[in-house]
C-alpha cells in the first residue's frame, strides 16, 4: 500500500471520537505521524462524558500504518496549546497538516428554542468550545506550519458555506458556531497564502459517529436498521469518509486550488476518487438540500 503522507506531521485537534478520530486514522493510513489531542483520556473524561479516549485514537493511527501520538490538551487553555506546539517543534521540527475539529458542545446545545429562551452561560460556552478553541490552536500551531510552503489547515464544521448561509441551524449558538468555522477557513486562507499554505473548510455529510449510532440504537454493522426511525438515515456515512477526504487533500500537490473554499466530503470523493468503507460515495449535503429540505420522499438513489 502506498503511503503518500509518509514523513508528514499532522495535528488533529479534537481527535477523541467521531470525525476527528477517523481523520487521524486515515492520515495515519496514508503514512503520517499524527498528534491526536483532546480532553478525554484514560486519565479522565471531558464534560462530554463518553468512553472514547485519545489514547485509543493514537493506537488506531499506529495500527493503520502511521505513528499515533496522544496528547491530552484542553484547547481552551492557551498555555496547554502553546506547550503542545512546543512539543511538536521539539520532536518533529515541522507541522504539515493542522485539522481543527474541536467541538464538544453537544451536552450544552438547546435545540429549537429562540434566543430569548436559550440559557446564556451554556450558549456562550458552546461558542467558546467551537470557535475560540480553533483560534487558539491556529495561533500557536500556524507559526510551525508556515515554516515550509505547502502546509494545510482543515477546519471541520457542519455544513458548507452555501448551506449554512441559507439554512437556520436550529439554535442561535449552534448556527453561529458552524458559520464561524467556515469563516475561519476563509480568513486563514488569506493569511496563509503568502506563505504557500492552504486553508479549507470541510464538512462530512450525515456522519455515523459513535453517538449517532447510539442515538439510533444501531451498530455500524446494523446501521441500515436506523432507516426504520428516519428513512433519510440511509444517506449517512462513516467517519472514515471525511477522514479520507482530509487525507486526499493533504496528499494533493495542487491543494492550493481549494484555498478558502468550503466543501463537503461527498464532493471531494468525486474529485479524488476515494470511497466510504462500503465502497459508496454518499453525497450527503446534496441529498439534504435536494431531498430533505425540498420536502421530497426519502430516496437515496443517485446520491451514494
Amino acid at each position: 500500500m502506498t503511503q503518500p503522507l509518509a514523513g508528514k506531521i499532522a495535528l488533529v485537534a479534537g481527535a477523541t471520537r467521531g470525525a476527528g478520530r477517523q481523520i487521524a486514522v486515515q492520515l495515519g493510513a496514508a503514512g503520517a505521524t499524527v498528534y491526536a489531542t483532546g480532553r478525554s483520556s484514560r486519565a479522565g473524561r471531558s464534560e462530554m462524558d463518553r468512553p472514547e479516549t485519545i489514547e485509543e485514537t493514537a493506537e488506531l493511527v499506529t495500527a493503520a500504518g502511521g505513528t499515533g501520538i496522544a496528547v491530552r490538551v484542553d484547547h481552551l487553555v492557551p498555555e496547554q496549546v502553546r506547550d503542545l506546539a512546543a512539543r511538536i517543534d521539539a520532536e518533529q521540527g515541522r507541522l504539515d497538516v493542522l485539522v481543527n475539529d474541536i467541538w464538544g458542545g453537544d451536552p450544552l446545545v438547546t435545540w429549537d428554542k429562540p434566543v430569548w429562551e436559550q440559557p446564556l452561560e451554556a450558549g456562550f460556552r458552546t461558542l467558546r468550545l467551537a470557535v475560540d478553541t480553533h483560534i487558539i490552536t491556529s495561533h500557536f500551531a500556524l507559526p510551525l506550519l508556515i515554516r515550509r510552503p505547502g502546509g494545510l489547515v482543515v477546519e471541520i464544521g457542519d455544513g458548507t458555506k452555501a448551506y449554512n448561509d441559507e439554512n437556520y441551524r436550529l439554535s442561535v449558538f449552534y448556527d453561529l458556531a458552524k458559520v464561524s468555522v467556515n469563516r475561519l477557513a476563509f480568513t486563514q486562507a488569506h493569511e496563509l497564502k503568502p506563505h504557500g499554505g492552504t486553508a479549507v473548510a470541510l464538512t462530512p455529510g450525515w456522519i455515523r459517529s459513535e453517538a449517532m449510532l447510539e442515538h439510533f440504537g444501531v451498530t455500524e454493522e446494523t446501521w441500515r436498521d436506523g432507516a426504520a426511525t428516519d428513512p433519510n438515515f440511509l444517506i449517512s456515512e462513516t467517519p472514515a469518509f471525511v477522514g479520507r477526504a482530509v487525507a486526499a487533500l493533504a496528499a494533493d500537490e495542487d491543494r492550493a486550488r481549494w484555498n478558502g473554499k468550503s466543501v463537503d466530503a461527498g464532493t471531494l470523493s468525486k474529485v479524488y476518487g476515494f470511497t466510504d468503507l462500503d465502497g459508496s460515495q454518499p453525497e450527503g449535503f446534496r441529498y439534504i438540500t435536494e431531498v430533505v429540505d425540498a420536502g421530497k420522499p426519502a430516496d437515496v438513489t443517485g446520491y451514494r
